[in-house]
């Protein structure tokens, strides 16, 4: 970019010589500061625009919930639900962006049912495929989809209210448990590695713990507790990076290397912050690596005379979250990125409306993962 001031100074001394170089001074003065003019800057939101990835997300419109893709950037948002007597949730694209799976409830209150169902990424060949399921999560090879049965029949709302993890074939439309799955209890929001040896998630009041957050071996019997506060963990796409809810107003990204036998988390590198009584939510990562998404929005405990909702933690899913909406930042940033005092270059708005815009899920469509 062109310092003004040495402009002018430029022109100052050019007008200090004598009537004879004049001209060849200005001439070069002008060469020089068209060769050194920065181009205009792009605003993070152009930037997010230029990418050829979508964002799913859930939002309740009409008395129901549907599940949306909009653009990177927000823009031009679709419904590809359009389900008045069904109740869509928690979205998760496949990484190689053809699929979306994702959850619906049928039926009110402790008779609501929870079913586990598939689509492609423009809403098309919709399949159940589970009852009784929460939580799912793709495979690497987007072949496979892995989801948390729920505890009993009679349903809840809690987001642990799980026992055991299984893994559905996409191919066969098999259901196999996984090799642990009688000790796996009271998980939720779980994410697979890209290297495919590690599932991460949440446990609350279940194995002997608390609440924290553990790596569970993919296809063995080997347990980690990563010795981190918070919950809802979401590995980068890249395979190096974690990121999660480290309290109700941060979300915490840091280094992990998921090809150690015995993986830690490293320091955290960047923690992005809101000040109560805004909550922050739902993190995930863009296909490349590079932006983080999530939601935001008031503290609160749902409102249950809304149909197909529930009264609990507005963070959970199938609770209303009144102006909650989605946001995004850089993910390549460090250090602590404060939202309420955040510029346009280092986050931005993607919805509106606040109608309880929750768990987004980016993909590129019909697109290779990363390599």
């Amino acid at each position: 970019m062109i310092n003004p001031n040495e402009s002018c100074a430029l022109r100052d001394r050019s007008c200090t010589q004598r009537p004879f170089f004049a001209p060849a001074v200005l001439f070069t003065t002008l060469v020089l500061v068209a060769g050194v003019a920065a181009p205009a800057q792009t605003t993070f939101r152009e930037e997010l625009k230029a990418l050829p990835f979508k964002i799913a997300y859930e939002c309740y419109v009409n008395d129901n919930w549907e599940i949306f893709v909009m653009n990177a950037d927000g823009a031009r948002p679709v419904n590809l639900t359009n389900t008045p007597k069904e109740h869509e949730h928690y979205p998760q694209a496949s990484p190689d962006g053809t699929k979306i799976c994702f959850l619906v409830d049928r039926g009110e209150g402790r008779e609501t049912t929870r079913s586990l169902y598939v689509m492609d990424v423009d809403g098309k060949n919709r399949k159940k495929l589970v009852d009784y399921a929460r939580e799912p999560f793709w495979g690497p090879d987007s072949k496979t989809i892995g989801f948390l049965p729920q505890e009993y029949p009679k349903f809840n709302v809690a987001d642990f209210y799980t026992k055991g993890l299984n893994f559905h074939d996409c191919t066969t439309g098999k259901v196999e448990p996984h090799p642990n799955s009688a000790n796996l209890h009271h998980l939720y929001c779980p994410s697979w590695s890209r290297n495919g040896r590690w599932i991460v998630a949440t446990v609350h009041a279940g194995m002997g713990v608390d609440h924290g957050i553990l790596l569970i071996e993919a296809r063995g019997d080997k347990i980690i507790n990563l010795k981190i506060p918070g919950c809802r963990p979401c590995f980068s796409p890249d395979g190096k990076q974690i990121a999660w809810g480290a309290g109700d107003q941060e979300i915490a990204v840091a280094p992990i290397n998921l090809d150690a036998d015995e993986p830690a988390v490293g320091p955290r590198r960047l923690r992005i912050k809101c000040a109560k009584p805004i909550k922050i939510y739902h993190v995930d990562w863009s296909p490349d690596s590079r932006f983080l998404s999530f939601s935001r929005g008031p503290d609160g405990k749902g409102d249950p005379t809304k149909p197909g909702t529930f009264q609990a933690a507005c963070e959970m899913v199938g609770v209303y979250a009144a102006d909650w909406n989605l946001g995004a930042v850089p993910a390549d940033r460090e250090g602590v990125l404060e939202l309420d005092s955040a510029t346009d270059a280092d986050f931005v708005t993607l919805t509106t409306n606040g109608c309880s815009n929750k768990e987004p899920a980016w993909f590129q469509p019909n697109g290779k993962p990363k390599e």
